[in-house]
């Protein structure tokens, strides 16, 4: 009895000292810049292949988990990113970033959800927002989040333009940009073009990077069929991106309004071109799905080959994308 005693003992406590090693496992800084790279340059794959191995425990366990929920959120795999974020929110429920990530992965899921899993998952998506505003109320993303979402959100969840218009006012002392773009919104859901045009107007006025906020009148208009000066703010975009190098997403964006209405694929696929060559691919903007894009808008133009190597690049970075899902297919 004592030498099978001793058998058992033996392994249990050589697995507690592994627990515990894993436990007060830290996960290198360089590692999680890696991952963060490759997030931000669309290499999925690359990506998931640094964090997945990671311990889900232990100093940089959280910021490891939110980029896996980051990840899964480019590929667009709203429960796995729900699923990491929310580990990552139970690792550090102090980070901002963190609740600020679970909101937009939830507000994903939500979107596609049946009604009654919409109205329940929208309580969540508004109390993490909520949250990520107490916890760093100069976040300019959970703000704008936060305020998106009582612009779009029935009352019976806790939405509302009024509370809306308070959150415009917080954004004014942190991104003014982002402020103007609220209210351009809010304008929009009230039904006051006039004022909605004026304030997206204003937004690329106090923009330090306007490309992205030309994309925004040029959505506006877009809604409007005012074609003319649809093309006209996208030509602007295209010229804000030639003076400055941070206006990657404005490219991206632009590309994807043409898109979207059929207009100028020539334009389109120079947008996405430049977006892929430069150096500011985001996140935001995922490059794989940029890739595909442009492989479509290739194939339109009659260049087949082209397209190929742009569906290659694409499977090549992220292998678990599925293009079907792509809005603007």
């Amino acid at each position: 009895m004592r030498r099978i005693a001793r058998a058992i003992a033996l392994p249990v406590a050589c697995l507690a000292m592994a627990a515990a090693a894993l436990a007060s496992a830290q996960i290198p800084a360089a590692t999680l810049k890696q991952a963060n790279d490759a997030l931000e340059a669309g290499e999925a794959d690359q990506a998931l292949s640094l964090l997945m191995p990671l311990p889900a425990s232990g100093e940089g366990a959280a910021e490891a988990q939110n980029l896996i929920c980051r990840v899964r959120f480019t590929l667009q795999q709203w429960d796995a990113a729900v699923k990491a974020c929310e580990l990552a929110v139970r690792l550090d429920p102090s980070s901002s970033i963190d609740h600020m990530w679970l909101g937009r992965a939830l507000g994903e899921k939500a979107s596609r959800a049946s009604f009654l899993n919409a109205y329940s998952l929208g309580k969540r998506v508004r109390s993490e927002f909520e949250q990520a505003v107490q916890l760093d109320p100069k976040n300019p993303g959970a703000l704008s989040n936060l305020g998106e979402f009582y612009k779009d959100a029935p009352g019976i969840v806790g939405g509302g333009t009024d509370k809306a218009e308070t959150i415009a006012a917080q954004l004014d002392k942190v991104d003014p940009a982002k402020a103007f773009e609220l209210r351009g919104n809010i304008a929009v859901a009230r039904k006051d073009d006039l004022s909605a045009e004026r304030d997206f107007k204003q937004a690329i006025a106090v923009s330090p990077h306007p490309a992205e906020q030309w994309t925004l009148l040029a959505n506006f208009y877009r809604n409007r069929r005012r074609w003319n000066e649809m093309d006209a703010a996208i030509h602007s975009c295209v010229s804000a991106a030639e003076r400055d190098k941070h206006s990657g997403v404005g490219l991206y964006d632009g590309a994807g309004i043409l898109i979207e209405t059929k207009r100028d694929p020539a334009l389109a696929a120079k947008m996405l071109e430049d977006y892929l060559a430069g150096s500011s691919k985001s996140e935001e903007a995922p490059a794989f799905i940029a890739h595909v894009r442009l492989g479509r808008l290739k194939q339109e133009l009659g260049d087949p080959e082209g397209a190929r190597r742009e569906f290659a690049a694409a499977a090549a970075m992220a292998r678990e994308y599925n293009p079907a899902q792509d809005s603007n297919h």
